[in-house]
């Protein structure tokens, strides 16, 4: 309901005979989200297609998340009212409140409305597809590069033979999640792909059989306590799911923490109950929190069930020295920057290696998007200016060629 028109578009559509409307509580509804159901009740109430429901058990689920979704504010969409933007970038709702956080990461919220408006531009590259998850993700992820490199749609199709696309805008091209009646354009899709050949068949015939029984028993030995959806989940998304697995080996199963304290964590004196198992608690109080030694640590004094326990935290509102990454000259073609913000997550070259063109050289993540960067033409690898794990700002130096 971004454009806080669509009850009216419900009311049309209810009038056509239409089976079924998606809606949400009156307390998680409106612009991003579904119409708002309570309301749209009423609104039926003394028509033909009325339907009988609590509306006051139904008020009262609404101020229960209501009060609820106010401990999740920092993941809020931004938006304070419908916008008729809406009719021009074509950003759907779930996805609107997922690309302000990227853009966040990348560094881009100042200019996130250059970000909708290259949205628009991308998904018109792409044919103006239909977008939905993961079709909406992807002409966001190329919305957010276009505009980490200043490029315009005609940069994109002219340069595009020389530039590094997110993985995400190389698969969809590929035909990894399918093709569009009539295939893609072809001038998009030869820039991102150049010499590699795209799927023209169901993209399900490319994959691997699995034998989930035996997959099962090898991800159970190297996952300990691990839930069969965990394998599902690996299976689907194996990067993100490496990363969540690697938190809660760390952390344990945060889940189980109540909200307020998850996000915002206990004040002294405070406390709180986990329940651990069925009929299983524990009660856990923050007694007082030490000062700040030499290498920015602190002691937390806790008590757990009654007994203290003393935990060494570093304090990451401590200042450290902030390390600048030397800067890649764009007009040397001997310098190979990063092309966005993000992590240096694989360096894939050695210094004095020598690569023909096209091959992949280092990849950047950031927010779930990876960017592949490849070689620009055949040359010899000079040195790695910056190795894996670092963060990257847009521009900074990486390597350098011969």
């Amino acid at each position: 309901d971004t454009s806080s028109l669509q009850p009216a578009t419900y009311l049309k559509a209810v009038e056509a005979g239409v089976n079924v409307i998606d809606v949400a509580l009156g307390g998680l509804s409106g612009l991003t989200s579904q119409p708002n159901f309570n309301s749209v009740v009423e609104m039926l109430r003394h028509s033909p297609r009325h339907r009988e429901f609590d509306q006051q058990s139904l008020n009262q689920f609404s101020d229960y998340f209501e009060a609820l979704r106010e401990q999740y504010y920092p993941f809020e969409s931004g938006l304070l009212a419908g916008t008729a933007e809406v009719y021009e970038h074509e950003i759907p709702g779930g996805q609107y409140s997922n690309l302000r956080p990227q853009a966040a990461a990348l560094g881009l919220l100042d200019k996130f409305g250059e970000v909708k408006q290259r949205f628009h531009d991308a998904n018109e590259l792409l044919g103006d597809i239909p977008k939905v998850t993961p079709s909406s993700k992807v002409v966001g992820d190329l919305s957010l590069f276009m505009v980490s490199n200043s490029l315009t749609p005609q940069d994109v199709l002219e340069k595009g033979p020389t530039l590094n696309f997110p993985e995400s805008v190389r698969e969809l091209l590929r035909g990894d999640i399918g093709q569009p009646e009539g295939g893609w354009p072809q001038d998009i899709q030869h820039a991102v792909l150049r010499d590699e050949k795209p799927f023209t068949e169901r993209p399900g015939e490319h994959l691997v059989p699995i034998d989930f029984e035996k997959e099962w028993a090898d991800f159970e030995k190297a996952h300990p306590y691990a839930q069969f959806t965990d394998l599902l989940s690996s299976l689907l998304y194996p990067k993100v799911f490496a990363d969540y697995w690697e938190f809660r080996k760390s952390y344990g199963d945060v889940s189980r923490v109540s909200t307020p304290v998850f996000f915002f964590g206990l004040k002294e004196g405070e406390e709180t109950i986990i329940e651990i198992a069925r009929g299983k608690s524990i009660i856990i109080r923050l007694q007082s929190i030490g000062p700040v030694n030499a290498e920015g640590m602190r002691t937390m004094f806790f008590t757990l069930n009654g007994q203290t326990r003393n935990l060494e935290i570093r304090d990451q509102g401590v200042e450290v020295k902030t390390v600048h990454n030397a800067k890649a000259d764009r007009a040397n073609a001997k310098q190979i920057g990063a092309p966005l913000q993000g992590l240096l997550s694989k360096v894939l070259v050695a210094a004095g290696q020598q690569v023909t063109k096209n091959t992949p050289l280092f990849v950047i993540e950031a927010m779930k998007m990876e960017t592949t960067i490849t070689a620009p033409d055949d040359l010899t690898v000079g040195s790695i200016a910056l190795g894996e794990g670092a963060r990257v700002l847009a521009d900074d130096l990486v390597l350098t060629v011969a």
